[in-house]
């Protein structure tokens, strides 16, 4: 019922240069998830936590390099898969590889473990509580594509978005935060009338017009998503028949990461 923040590694960069083209061994290591290389993804995120041993965004960020390499592997990054909504309703539950479940929950708690140690010394740390909100949406992104508990993720879904919001208010300028409450919006704005009452009833939010408007901000002044916010910008611009503004945003993403293969084939699907 929800497609969630399922596309992270299918990201976009700004025109010119990626502002994850230099810096730590965090944007290092999204730069290889967005890439595809998984492997070395990895590995550099493991160094930082090495040597951040305290920071919840290491085990968090190796989490998303475990959920996506798995969504690689089960061909869901595709984005003409989250381009009809019967394709994902009727889609049948995918066959997850144990081990990467295991390694994934394994990040995930370590993850909320350090964000909650962290916030029990500084209750406002907008570290600790942005890497709550990766956490969520990971997990709902994997609850929803593989395991196709679509309700449960819509909770995560949820808390992730109310997470951000509290984050925004405390810090505008946090511009990825404002990716959760775009992410919410916009996709589930494409459900029919009927859904989106339901959706309501539980709590969530269904504003496509406030979607559009939170994944700008994290396209034009992210960090870590900025990339993501961008191909969700791509997606809505094929939905609304802007092709070429799709392709403007796909041949930037094949020109800033040549080794995701999946940006050129979209673009050879859309010519």
């Amino acid at each position: 019922m929800v497609k969630v923040h399922f596309l992270l590694l299918t990201l976009a960069a700004l025109h010119g240069e990626s502002i994850l083209s230099q810096g730590t061994l965090l944007d290092a290591g999204y730069r290889q998830m967005y890439n595809l290389q998984f492997d070395a993804a990895h590995q550099t995120f493991h160094e930082w936590e090495r040597e951040h041993p305290d920071d919840p965004m290491g085990p968090v960020s190796d989490a998303a390099a475990y959920v996506f390499s798995e969504f690689e592997r089960l061909h869901v990054l595709e984005i003409e898969f989250f381009m009809d909504d019967s394709n994902f309703l009727t889609r049948q539950k995918l066959k997850a590889d144990p081990a990467v479940k295991q390694l994934l929950d394994a990040a995930l708690s370590r993850s909320e473990e350090l964000a909650d140690r962290m916030l029990q010394r500084a209750p406002q740390d907008h570290n600790a509580i942005f890497a709550k909100i990766l956490r969520f949406g990971l997990n709902a992104d994997y609850l929803a594509l593989v395991e196709k508990r679509n309700l449960a993720a819509l909770d995560e879904v949820k808390t992730s978005r109310a997470l951000a919001e509290k984050l925004v208010a405390a810090d505008p300028n946090f511009c990825d935060a404002y990716l959760a409450i775009g992410v919410e919006n916009y996709l589930l704005s494409l459900k029919t009338a009927p859904v989106r009452w339901y959706l309501r009833l539980r709590g969530a939010q269904t504003d496509k017009e406030l979607g559009i408007q939170k994944l700008s901000v994290t396209a034009e002044r992210g960090h870590y998503l900025l990339p993501y916010a961008r191909v969700l910008l791509a997606v809505a611009a094929i939905r609304d028949k802007n092709l070429g503004r799709a392709k403007e945003i796909l041949t930037d993403l094949a020109k800033e990461f040549p080794y995701n293969r999946l940006y050129a084939q979209q673009l050879a699907r859309l010519h």
